[in-house]
């Protein structure tokens, strides 16, 4: 199997991510009574509009890059994690509808959404050319960071 994804089609996959990262983290931070919860989701929405923007700035140039084919097992992994979409539509439906039953429970969710963004980022990098690695690079690094605080917030409120 071999999958080619332009450059356009992978930053707009990256912008698709970061859009619904920014709504789910805004729900996130509406539905929750505690402080500290809700200013660590706010802080996260304002994050994921950063990647937006400069997901958007790399758009114009992103089908001026040379993309690597993938092939093989690294082709269906690649399409599997796309396809996962990361922050997908029906967890952010379900959540932003049915809410989350606790902060902990919302933080679980937000850990696994920023650990998938992860591995989707490094696999996407791995694709770009050498100009555009730094950048993913960057917001690779700054979604580690995320993955570190709702960690902490997490430990914090279950106590630990």
């Amino acid at each position: 199997m071999t999958i080619s994804f332009s450059g356009s089609e992978l930053i707009n996959i990256a912008l698709g991510i970061e859009g619904r990262g920014v709504a789910f983290y805004e729900s996130m931070a509406d539905s929750t009574q505690n402080a500290n919860a809700r200013e660590v989701f706010r802080y996260l929405a304002d994050m994921e509009r950063e990647h937006l923007q400069t997901f958007q700035g790399m758009l114009a140039e992103a089908d001026k890059f040379q993309f690597s084919e993938t092939t093989g097992e690294h082709a269906v992994y690649l399409q599997t994690l796309v396809d996962s979409a990361v922050f997908s539509d029906d967890l952010i439906t379900g959540k932003l509808t049915g809410g989350v039953e606790s902060d902990v429970a919302a933080l679980d969710l937000s850990i696994g959404a920023e650990k998938d963004s992860i591995l989707f980022y490094y696999e996407m990098r791995d694709l770009m050319p050498q100009q555009a690695q730094a950048t993913v690079n960057k917001i690779i690094a700054e979604e580690k960071s995320h993955l570190r605080q709702l960690s902490e917030l997490k430990k914090k409120l279950a106590g630990l």
